[in-house]
């Protein structure tokens, strides 16, 4: 069992929530976040996220761990102080906005003279190499996160591998700590430089994007020439090299992550020869337009989204592809309605949130669903989906 340490996490997102539990079982975890509303809801043990696995460990397991507005509480004294704020990508500049990283980075090292400061938000190849050098340190190194929403606890405690970017003591020791706390044993673990884990990150999950996307221009071809996707994809799936998952056709790939990770990549492509990653950002674009026709095809007068995330048991819906075939759809004049019980307010995009689903379904001529849910089987005459094998 390795010692108990004080740590600090900025940022309470589905990163910043799941890593903050998953090391509060065994050190002192401090989470810094600048929303008041989300610091009293942690030191309520309540999560920030929906994610059912870190609430049932707020409820029930004993963890160390509070939650301040206060940046000299929150870095007196930790020995690693992680990184978990948003970089969005930002499409005027090419690049992701990582203006908070930067900013919690020189911070934490202003507050703290021998902390480890890992960054956990992803970041461009290079960015953190830029950051030790601009802020002349060493203690400044970048480790991927490799979770689901919804699921980024379970995604802790049982990851996949764990990617730490620095070969020094302190950043084996932080290897350590994470494997500590997981339930999965024999983890596979590598220690390389940061520039090597951040192309891990991004190129991992344009990956992803990629497999998303090939099999959504399989199901295009498919449905442009009637023929049955699903046996097709069964058919392929039986290679053992391509095999049954992420499979699933869907309106795009989205969410928080894919989108920007595939568009940041491609931006460190810029001097570089490629083909490949720029036709894996162009082929989401086309998706949605193919999905969009083929909606309008329909000559609808009323379309009903029924919900805007992009996962079940998520409530995150940031980037979600369904809202770009919506945005579509309304560009030709369709009226657009949406059903989404975690939206406070009465429209979206200037769009009507319904909040009794038996109206809703009442006035949709079409119910868009990226994926096909039991409260729409009474109506499955009306949805659209191309949710095929009733998975993720």
């Amino acid at each position: 069992m390795t010692k108990r340490e004080k740590i600090t996490v900025v940022g309470s997102g589905y990163v910043g929530m799941s890593l903050s539990v998953l090391l509060a079982q065994h050190n002192d975890v401090t989470v810094l976040d600048i929303d008041p509303s989300r610091v009293e809801k942690i030191n309520n043990k309540q999560s920030t996220v929906l994610d059912l696995e870190i609430q049932s460990f707020l409820t029930e397991k004993s963890l160390s761990l509070n939650a301040t507005l206060d940046k000299e509480e929150a870095y007196q004294g930790a020995s690693y102080i992680i990184v978990a704020t948003p970089t969005n990508y930002d499409p005027a500049t090419n690049k992701f906005d990582t203006d908070s990283v930067d900013s919690v980075v020189a911070d934490a090292l202003l507050a703290n003279s021998y902390c480890l400061v890992v960054i956990k938000s992803t970041i461009p190849v290079g960015h953190t190499q830029f950051l030790q050098e601009s802020l002349g340190t060493r203690r400044v190194i970048f480790s991927p996160e490799f979770l689901r929403e919804g699921r980024a606890l379970y995604d802790n405690l049982h990851p996949s591998r764990i990617i730490v970017g620095s070969q020094c003591d302190t950043g084996r020791a932080f290897g350590r700590l994470l494997a500590g706390a997981a339930e999965k044993q024999d983890v596979d673990t590598l220690f390389v430089r940061s520039t090597e884990a951040e192309s891990i990150k991004l190129f991992s999950n344009t990956y992803l994007a990629m497999r998303i996307a090939y099999f959504n221009e399989l199901d295009t071809y498919c449905e442009s020439h009637g023929l049955n996707t699903k046996q097709i994809i069964e058919g392929i799936g039986l290679d053992p090299r391509i095999g049954m998952h992420y499979n699933n056709p869907s309106f795009g790939y989205g969410g928080y992550c894919l989108p920007k990770d595939a568009k940041q990549l491609l931006a460190n492509y810029q001097d570089v020869p490629n083909n490949i990653i720029s036709a894996i950002v162009d082929a989401n674009s086309t998706r949605k337009e193919f999905i969009a026709d083929s909606i309008i095809k329909k000559n609808p007068k009323v379309v009903g989204i029924y919900r805007l995330a992009m996962k079940q048991d998520s409530d995150n819906f940031r980037d979600s592809a369904i809202q770009g075939v919506m945005k579509r759809v309304k560009a030709k004049g369709i009226e657009v309605i949406i059903f989404e019980p975690s939206l406070d307010d009465g429209t979206f995009f200037n769009s009507v949130v319904y909040k009794n689903l038996d109206d809703f379904k009442a006035k949709s001529d079409v119910i868009l669903t990226n994926r096909m849910a039991a409260d729409l089987n009474d109506v499955c005459h009306k949805v659209y989906t191309r949710d095929l094998f009733g998975k993720d």
